[in-house]
């Protein structure tokens, strides 16, 4: 079998079983979940691509409950990390203790709660930067190191991280590094009145059905690489990179708001990760190539957290997601380069 045959393969497969799944998944997690088909798509896409997710919405939107329930609808190992101000790393990543045996005292590493599949860092807002940053070397290349010794994590590896943008008292913001390893930021709103009342009904009578597992986590490891080999057109791949360029302020910017309102752009990752996630996009909406209609979809959760608006914006009531949606009015899909 040549390599073009196996690539084909590979995302036929891939096309088949995720087209085919997406219908019962979103069954399982109704069971759960009412409403919020955008957020459950954003994740859902998160988890084929193998990204990571920050998970933004006031207290009560049932936003542990959403990641817990991906967990088991993918069969895999869940660990809840409350974040507080008392929170060290090693609370995190592990640490050594001092073991005594028959013949011997030896030191032995025991393991933390980020040893598992998906880890919900929950309101990660609430610790000390020297805490956050316990997850970064975890998120960019799935090992952590203590005391001078790699540990490997566990394939696949997902962090799922809460915060509350009601309340900033208490409050440690995200440093700019640690934001940009997310590869969404996902904006939980509140529900629709008819929802609410769904929710309040099924909430006050009979415990939900058990969500069932649909993938193992081996299948998700198999949608990994069959991600990253869907065909995407240059075309497509030059619109997610001039959309993140656009939002960059500087000398000459085609886009005067940009530089009235920006502080600081997108960085690479964005049209990384904008490609990225249109290739998952394509694949959970039953193609096999990816259009320009997938970039724009994501390119809210893309960039949300990687856009640093100024006091100007603020004072004029600009938000990030306005700036999102003057951006995808003013770059075009032209060929042109």
């Amino acid at each position: 079998m040549t390599l073009a045959t196996e690539t084909y393969e590979a995302e036929r497969w891939a096309v088949e079983q995720i087209k085919g799944a997406r219908e019962r998944m979103g069954a399982e997690l109704s069971k759960v979940i009412v409403g919020q088909e955008d957020v459950i798509e954003h994740l859902f896409i998160a988890v084929l691509s193998g990204g990571h997710c920050l998970i933004t919405g006031a207290p009560g939107l049932a936003k542990t409950l959403l990641v817990k329930s991906l967990a088991q609808l993918f069969n895999l190992k869940f660990q809840r990390i409350q974040f507080t101000p008392d929170l060290m790393p090693a609370d995190i990543t592990g640490t050594e203790i001092l073991q005594q045996t028959d013949h011997e005292r030896r030191m032995v590493f025991v393991k933390g709660p980020i040893f598992a599949n998906m880890i919900l860092a929950d309101e990660i807002n609430r610790t000390p930067p020297k805490t956050q940053a316990a997850l970064l070397e975890a998120m960019q290349e799935h090992h952590v190191t203590a005391v001078g010794v790699c540990h490997a994590l566990s394939e696949p590896f997902f962090v799922f991280a809460t915060q509350n943008p009601i309340e900033m008292e208490g409050t440690y913001p995200l440093p700019e590094a640690q934001l940009d390893r997310f590869m969404f930021n996902v904006s939980i709103d509140y529900l629709s009145e008819d929802n609410e009342v769904d929710v309040v009904r099924q909430t006050t009578t009979t415990e939900p059905a058990p969500i069932e597992q649909v993938f193992t986590g081996q299948d998700l490891l198999r949608f990994h690489g069959a991600v990253r080999k869907v065909p995407i057109a240059e075309d497509v791949v030059r619109y997610a990179v001039r959309i993140a360029a656009a939002s960059r302020p500087g000398p000459n910017h085609p886009l005067g708001f940009v530089n009235d309102w920006v502080t600081w752009g997108a960085g690479l990752r964005a049209s990384q990760y904008m490609v990225l996630g249109a290739k998952a996009r394509a694949l959970l909406h039953g193609r096999s190539h990816v259009r320009f209609e997938d970039i724009r979809a994501l390119a809210h959760p893309v960039l949300r957290h990687r856009v640093l608006i100024n006091y100007r914006a603020e004072a004029e009531g600009v938000v990030v997601n306005n700036l999102v949606d003057r951006l995808l009015k003013s770059v075009n899909e032209s060929k042109t380069k």
